[in-house]
């Protein structure tokens, strides 16, 4: 390929990658139904037109975002974390840890987890059969049955958890100036 088609080429997924990340953050703090395209357009700095060069239409440009948002990786990570021989409190200390780290650190997980979250209350009578709810409620059990963990409904404080979760991804985007949850009290939700 020619040095300059290379180049077009590079400039082009540059500008689609700005869409993506710009329009992700756009998304997450404006919801769907409230984002226009062409406020849309002025927060990334680009004309309207330029979006529609590359999705057509705010649908095809979300669904982009969505796949990308996509978090069956954390889904993986957090089935084979409840299977592994270790107490229920150190597998919520496990992923607290992370929690806490990805959200002090990763503003675009900030973004993905207020997507996701936002899909999955779309989806109104969904939100319990949610994989990363379902995981998280099997290692609650587990530690309700091994003493560690609070007594109540797995699938409601799992909810519980992911909702904190949720509303401290929303704080990183939308205040300055917070404090930002830590290991330990993301812990004391579920560990007695």
């Amino acid at each position: 390929m020619p040095r300059k088609e290379e180049q077009f080429k590079q400039m082009r997924d540059d500008m689609r990658n700005k869409i993506l990340k710009m329009s992700s953050l756009y998304f997450a703090r404006f919801g769907f139904g409230d984002t226009k395209i062409g406020e849309l357009a002025k927060y990334i700095g680009i004309g309207q037109g330029t979006i529609y060069l590359y999705f057509r239409s705010k649908e095809e440009l979300f669904e982009e975002i969505r796949k990308n948002a996509d978090n069956s990786e954390e889904i993986k990570k957090l089935k084979a974390l409840s299977k592994l021989p270790l107490p229920a409190k150190s597998k919520i200390e496990i992923i607290s840890s992370e929690m806490e780290k990805k959200l002090q650190n990763d503003e675009e997980y900030a973004v993905k987890i207020t997507i996701l979250t936002q899909l999955i209350l779309e989806k109104k009578e969904a939100t319990y059969s949610n994989d990363l709810y379902k995981e998280l409620a099997k290692i609650i059990r587990q530690g309700q049955k091994e003493g560690s963990v609070v007594k109540g409904d797995a699938l409601y404080l799992a909810d519980l958890y992911w909702g904190t979760v949720y509303l401290y991804a929303l704080k990183k985007l939308y205040i300055e100036d917070f404090k930002m949850i830590d290991k330990q009290t993301l812990c004391r939700l579920l560990i007695d």
